[in-house]
């Protein structure tokens, strides 16, 4: 039997990522019906950067700043030029057209970086304590603590905020929400603004955590994907709960042999067992409803 303490705590710092991305997700969706699956490349690009600002430069503080503007300007760019044009279409219109652009940025990574090898760690790998004979470094501690800490606060920011109730109605009906007086583009342009600040700070983690390859950065938006349909694209406590169960399965899959090479469907398990679940849950209200 291996010792899986190790991937234990790999597997809650990296959940806690795919945590964040769906949380990402799931604002962007509940404020424009968008499913982005360009949120990987969005993450991956800002990455990138801050890799070749370290190789430069060595100023950490400077590559954490431009990789999570650089996502944030280019989901500002989506949202706010392009999306708007989509408003009226079918959802998988409009998840379509954000798959296209993530293979736009795909292909200008994979042009001006190739496929070299990259790593990228931050001065806060070095930093840890040990728990029971494993050591857990800063790194993974601000993954979990960040995750949590987002959450809840986006959680709050939607449910009280004055922006985050016009998310919320912008949501339900765009239509009527333009009638009641909530500006729309406005709106919309913060949601893809928020999700792309969070896009920017999960890829330079996941960057950190897994690794630094901007194919493997854009498919990182599945377990993220994941986790906001264990939260229904609705609910973020849900998400980040899904995000952190599809992490621990995956590390603790890491050891063994024969489950190993099968990890990548873990994600799509853990979704699926849930929803199953919650459908189950769902008919036995019901029938006791009747």
């Amino acid at each position: 039997m291996p010792n899986i303490s190790p991937f234990i705590i790999t597997g809650l710092a990296v959940g806690a990522v795919y945590a964040l991305s769906g949380v990402g997700l799931v604002v962007l969706y509940r404020a424009c019906g968008v499913l982005n699956f360009a949120y990987g490349a969005i993450g991956s690009i800002g990455a990138l950067l801050a890799w070749q600002i370290l190789e430069y430069w060595d100023v950490e503080i400077l590559a954490w700043f431009i990789a999570i503007g650089a996502s944030t300007l280019l989901s500002f760019v989506y949202g706010r030029y392009l999306a708007p044009r989509l408003a009226y279409r079918d959802s998988v219109v409009k998840a379509v057209a954000t798959l296209g652009f993530a293979l736009i940025l795909l292909g200008i990574a994979r042009w001006y970086w190739s496929d070299d090898p990259r790593h990228i760690s931050f001065q806060m790998d070095t930093v840890g304590i040990s728990i029971l004979t494993v050591r857990i470094t800063l790194t993974r501690i601000v993954a979990f603590g960040s995750a949590v800490v987002i959450t809840i606060g986006i959680a709050l920011f939607l449910n009280n905020a004055r922006i985050g109730l016009s998310m919320r109605a912008l949501a339900n009906n765009r239509d009527l929400s333009a009638l009641l007086g909530i500006p729309v583009p406005q709106v919309e342009t913060r949601a893809w603004l928020m999700s792309g600040f969070l896009a920017g700070v999960t890829g330079l983690l996941l960057a950190d955590l897994v690794r630094l390859d901007a194919i493997v950065l854009t498919f990182m938006v599945i377990p993220a994907m994941a986790a906001a349909v264990v939260g229904r694209l609705k609910s973020l406590v849900g998400t980040l709960v899904g995000g952190i169960l599809i992490g621990l399965f995956e590390a603790i899959a890491t050891p063994f042999q024969t489950i190993s090479p099968y990890r990548s469907v873990i994600p799509f398990v853990v979704a699926t067992m849930v929803i199953l679940w919650l459908q189950r849950h769902k008919q036995v209200a019901l029938a006791k409803g009747d």
